[in-house]
């Protein structure tokens, strides 16, 4: 990987969590998506129980935080987000079912202007029912805080730091991060990307993650977008 420096122009942040098969791939895989820019790579452990903090190969550009206890995705990104050093965010699941080769089209879309990119998964390699309380999931979600995004469970993302400072931390976060950010006032646009089948493990999140939870969360969110403040500030 590139040489780090102590402001890169891009942070990819990982959430990890009981990954030791994928890890080894996931890097060799970066490696070739991120040849050329100037990145870091930044590993956040959410308390993982098996070896998947020691097959991360460490480098000068590769930093590992670690979660004490298993707390969640959404602590995860969050925890990433702020320590990112780069001018531009990258998320990224750690289980190969997000393609690294899609990142560079992400950041294209930064430079051309958006503020934030969301990954929608165009073909998605799950189970039929996943599928479905994904859809389901999704449109209640979309049509209650009017973001418009098709497709928050697609943990790719990329945007500039900034968007990370309308991040509020609880738990079921990482499904509302463009609903916030949007709320917030910035650009956000969608790009169809590649989703793949799970090779190794097994997913962590199924129907009763979501449920009742997450309609409490959509309550949350819809009330804090209500009570947005907007302002704007000019110095005489």
């Amino acid at each position: 990987m590139s040489e780090a420096t102590n402001s890169p122009q891009v942070s990819v942040v990982i959430p990890v969590f009981n990954e030791e098969e994928n890890i080894s791939i996931l890097q060799s895989e970066l490696r070739v998506a991120l040849a050329g820019i100037d990145h870091e790579i930044v590993f956040v452990d959410d308390g993982s129980t098996d070896r998947t903090v020691e097959k991360i190969e460490h480098g000068t550009n590769v930093r590992v935080l670690r979660i004490e206890k298993n707390t969640g995705q959404s602590a995860a990104l969050y925890v990433g987000c702020k320590a990112a050093r780069g001018a531009t965010v990258v998320m990224i699941d750690s289980d190969l079912q997000n393609d690294p080769a899609d990142i560079p089209r992400l950041l294209a879309e930064i430079s051309k202007g958006a503020d934030m990119v969301c990954g929608y998964r165009r073909t998605r390699k799950d189970t039929m029912q996943k599928r479905i309380i994904s859809r389901v999931a999704n449109f209640v979600r979309s049509r209650y805080t009017g973001d418009g995004i098709r497709d928050t469970g697609c943990t790719l993302k990329a945007m500039r730091r900034e968007c990370g400072d309308e991040f509020i931390p609880f738990k079921g976060m990482h499904r509302f991060m463009a609903s916030l950010v949007k709320g917030g006032g910035y650009r956000i646009v969608e790009i169809p990307v590649n989703h793949r089948p799970r090779r190794f493990g097994q997913t962590k999140y199924g129907f009763g993650s979501r449920g009742l939870k997450t309609v409490r969360d959509l309550l949350g969110v819809r009330w804090l977008l209500d009570r947005h403040l907007r302002y704007k500030v000019r110095e005489e």
